[in-house]
């Protein structure tokens, strides 16, 4: 099978049908099951790539998290065992725990993966009320391109524990 791994399945609520790389994701009752949490951002956002940067040397020790583009072969594959209501949306996603989470919610939980002093404000960030939260996301994802340049090449830092 050349490293690949073919799940084969009747598509139903809570299944989704999956082809992958079997060394970085694997199937488990229908879901995805990567290794580690994952956060897919605009590999062509500059304000994505400000933010990887500026989260790397500032996550919690014990964190486990990549960040992927979701352009690449992999984030891809990953955004392509969603659902397609989340498949369709063009936004930032987070897989914690293996469940995909979407614009707000996923830039919110971020900072369970930081230092204690930034994760203190994810119970502050969940007092405004989801549709608000959205609103102000989507505003700053429409003219994110207008305000931060393009990187020149899609750089996303990886966490210390990764790098060797």
């Amino acid at each position: 099978m050349n490293g690949r791994v073919r799940a084969q399945s009747r598509v139903g609520e809570g299944q989704w049908p999956l082809s992958f790389c079997a060394d970085r994701l694997s199937l488990t009752r229908g879901r995805v099951v990567t290794a580690g949490d994952v956060i897919l951002l605009d590999g062509d956002c500059g304000l994505c790539t400000r933010l990887a940067v500026f989260m790397t040397p500032r996550m919690s020790p014990g964190a486990s998290l990549r960040f992927l583009a979701i352009e690449s072969e992999e984030g891809q594959a990953i955004i392509s065992t969603f659902p397609q209501h989340i498949q369709d949306v063009d936004t930032v996603y987070l897989v914690r725990d293996n469940k995909p989470y979407i614009r707000s919610s996923a830039a919110l939980r971020f900072l369970f993966y930081m230092r204690w002093y930034y994760a203190m404000w994810y119970p502050i960030g969940w007092i405004i009320p989801l549709p608000i939260r959205n609103l102000v996301y989507r505003f700053v994802a429409r003219y994110r391109h207008r305000i931060f340049r393009k990187p020149a090449s899609c750089v996303f830092p990886m966490p210390k524990a990764d790098q060797g």
